[in-house]
């Protein structure tokens, strides 16, 4: 469990969705957060197809409507929930979940 947060509940808008990144020995680790009330979603920044980030502009991750996380590279959408690609050149594989827990208002990574 980490002791720094990843960012708080509060940088990421209901409905909408914010990209953060860590600093590891192997270099930056993106993330994408989707925030649904007091449910995130957390996945790593990297498309299964092609590994690039999936942001539009920083921190955009969804699809006009906000159901869907969508690739910016080739359109690829996936499940909030899950991760789980329902259209596009990756369909049937999945974002790379992260764990992380809620606590004081913050995100931690676990």
């Amino acid at each position: 469990m980490s002791d720094k947060a990843l960012c708080a509940l509060a940088d990421i808008p209901d409905g909408d969705s914010n990209g953060f990144y860590t600093e590891t020995t192997d270099g930056r680790l993106l993330y994408m957060v989707i925030r649904q009330g007091e449910a995130v979603f957390v996945y790593r920044n990297a498309c299964p197809h092609t590994g690039m980030p999936l942001d539009f502009r920083p921190g955009k991750f969804l699809n006009i409507d906000k159901t869907l996380i969508q690739c910016s590279t080739h359109n690829a959408t996936f499940r909030i929930r899950d991760g789980f690609c329902v259209a596009g050149p990756c369909v049937g594989d999945r974002l790379t979940p992260v764990d992380v827990e809620i606590r004081d208002g913050h995100l931690y990574l676990l």
